[in-house]
């Protein structure tokens, strides 16, 4: 037996004194609440007639070792212990789903403080998956297969629909007309289009990272500016793609992907917004004037680009790499210490400014809708 009673109130001082080592919060007190009432202590073996399939307890054939207790060691063995499992063992994260909260958040502890091992630095958890409202059962037949939706939707749209519709806190519901309107919407139409129309040859004939004109947009803190053509709503979107950064690792540190994707969502549409409303289509490129204005239009949309396609990197990694070579941001470019935006606004030296666009590949994410019609047309070629 493993004495687990002895140690309700070192796991109730641990948790009281980090309160957010368990995340989300619900999480946490449901944690409290059970370490409220007494610890039953735990068997650390099964009878082998109940479970066949574990490791042997020594010097005992008929018992099995419990499968958590087994864990621990094996991952200890894993990380090389005992000599080479100090660097990882104090910066341990856990990621778990809710039904094994009990085992990582009061039996695991339990096992490291009586090993004299550190505890993790903190422990996400994460809510199921349904399928149309329902549990995901083998008898229902309704198990969503990774694999086969990777293949229609492809990896980089299965992860970033998983990321943008995945809260913690709840179950979240899975089904493939939510998938197409989500990534039609947010990759095809809203990224991929905003990239499609700043890049193309008629908007950009020179194919090159415009110059932006100060002139044009001056800092809104300057005066007697008799050339300005920014707006006031021009001045927002900056301020807010300004800010991006620091609230997309804001949230991704407290395990909100989907707020730091749906903040990078609306500054998407805000920068399809600034497009649209200034038209630089309908710009005189013969006019001095306009020119430099469309050029900063361009330099603008492109720096929001340049900030989008850094910050999804972890997200949809194939999509953001080929966004970052249209834009012909370097790969030693495409760090975290890499994003300021802007430059040119305050008066500082933007790399990009004048460089040759990458290769243009066609579009950046295909339309769900085009993509199904593209394949049943090539499979009714085949017959």
């Amino acid at each position: 037996m493993f004495r687990l009673s002895e140690f309700r109130i070192p796991l109730l001082h641990w948790l009281q004194e980090h309160p957010r080592v368990i995340q989300p919060e619900r999480f946490y007190h449901i944690v409290l609440r059970w370490l409220e009432e007494d610890l039953p202590d735990l068997s650390v073996s099964r009878q082998r007639s109940r479970l066949n399939w574990g490791i042997k307890v020594p010097g005992d054939p008929e018992q099995t070792i419990y499968v958590w207790l087994d864990a621990l060691v094996n991952y200890l063995t894993v990380a090389g212990y005992p000599e080479e499992h100090e660097d990882w063992s104090r910066v341990t994260y856990h990621v778990v789903g809710k039904d094994i909260l009990k085992f990582h958040a009061i039996y695991w502890p339990a096992f490291l403080i009586a090993s004299g091992l550190p505890l993790p630095q903190a422990i996400y958890v994460h809510s199921h998956w349904t399928a149309n409202g329902l549990k995901m059962s083998k008898s229902l037949g309704n198990v969503v297969n990774p694999h086969e939706k990777s293949q229609r939707f492809t990896v980089d749209g299965l992860r970033y629909f998983l990321l943008r519709q995945g809260v913690p806190d709840t179950d979240c519901d899975y089904y493939d007309d939510k998938m197409v309107k989500l990534l039609n919407s947010e990759l095809a139409d809203s990224l991929g289009g905003l990239l499609n129309r700043c890049t193309a040859v008629n908007m950009n004939p020179e194919q090159t990272y415009p110059s932006f004109c100060t002139t044009c947009f001056p800092e809104l803190t300057s005066t007697g500016s008799s050339n300005r053509r920014s707006s006031m709503e021009d001045y927002h979107l900056i301020k807010l793609v300004s800010c991006l950064p620091a609230e997309v690792e804001h949230h991704f540190e407290n395990f909100r992907i989907y707020k730091g994707l749906e903040a990078i969502n609306q500054c998407v549409r805000l920068t399809n917004g600034f497009v649209q409303r200034h038209a630089p289509w309908k710009l005189n490129r013969n006019d001095e004037h306009d020119l430099r204005w469309l050029n900063t239009i361009l330099h603008v949309s492109l720096e929001c680009l340049r900030v989008f396609g850094i910050l999804l990197q972890p997200v949809i990694p194939v999509l953001a790499d080929r966004l970052l070579d249209r834009l012909s941001v370097e790969s030693s470019e495409r760090t975290w210490d890499d994003l300021a935006f802007l430059r040119k606004y305050r008066g500082g030296y933007c790399p990009f400014e004048g460089r040759a666009l990458g290769p243009d590949t066609g579009v950046l994410f295909c339309r769900l809708d085009k993509l199904e019609a593209m394949k049943t047309s090539m499979r009714s070629k085949k017959y």
